[in-house]
């Protein structure tokens, strides 16, 4: 006879977003984890505003009066677990939440999602090119994402004494061009066979932290490697 499982064992696989959902009803617990997943991505949420023909003090306004609301309020508990993605469910409440912001006189400016990087760094993503507003938030999302998982990267390397090392080794991260292998190796004070294993092995390394931020963002372990391929396909677009 086996044993039973414990009531609710499965519901919930262990992600931060599926955390999240599961936490709905404790607010503490909930605030913290909105703070540490939600707010993170204001970038593609302020890319998005921003595509929808909002000024950037208006997109600004509007990213933090939706993330107070999403940590302070009860937008959460709008989302639907059965639709998987935190990034899909991001997009689709700021839509919303834009779609009334003419019902309040001014935008809320208290607590939630500190403004991450300077706001010129952001209108560079907003000044490139994309079919829709919803693409230009994928491919910020993306890239949020991508930079998450390679400082992740950086501070293990640096905690080992590869600082300087990461510093060279970020140049063959770029999509597109990058340094030859010949040329980056002296550099390093390695010969190329030394520099292509510790390529592959950071690279490795690097899918692994990659995997584990996408995870946090999708309800089940199967989506991760189609959300991982859909946002490696929105990099190199």
């Amino acid at each position: 006879m086996t044993a039973s499982r414990p009531a609710g064992a499965g519901l919930f696989p262990s992600t931060r977003w599926t955390r999240l959902l599961a936490a709905r009803d404790r607010p503490e617990e909930r605030r913290v984890a909105l703070e540490e997943l939600v707010a993170p991505r204001w970038r593609a949420l302020y890319v998005l505003a921003r595509k929808r023909g909002l000024a950037p003090a208006e997109a600004e306004d509007a990213v933090q009066s939706f993330l107070a609301r999403l940590i302070e309020g009860d937008l959460i508990f709008r989302a639907d677990p059965a639709r998987g993605r935190l990034r899909t469910f991001l997009r689709a409440a700021l839509y919303n939440h834009l779609a009334n912001l003419h019902e309040h006189a001014a935008a809320a400016r208290r607590g939630g999602g500190q403004r991450p990087l300077p706001l010129d760094a952001v209108e560079a993503l907003v000044a490139s090119p994309a079919p829709s507003p919803e693409a230009a938030f994928d491919r910020a999302w993306a890239i949020e994402t991508f930079e998450r998982a390679l400082a992740a990267l950086e501070r293990e390397l640096g905690a080992a004494g590869g600082a300087g090392r990461f510093e060279a080794l970020r140049e063959l991260f770029h999509f597109g061009e990058t340094t030859p292998y010949a040329e980056l190796a002296p550099r390093l004070g390695m010969s190329v066979p030394q520099l292509k294993s510790f390529v592959h092995r950071a690279k490795g390394r690097f899918r692994q932290l990659l995997r584990a931020e996408v995870a946090d963002t999708v309800e089940e372990g199967e989506d991760v490697e189609a959300e991982l391929g859909t946002l490696l396909g929105l990099l190199a677009s």
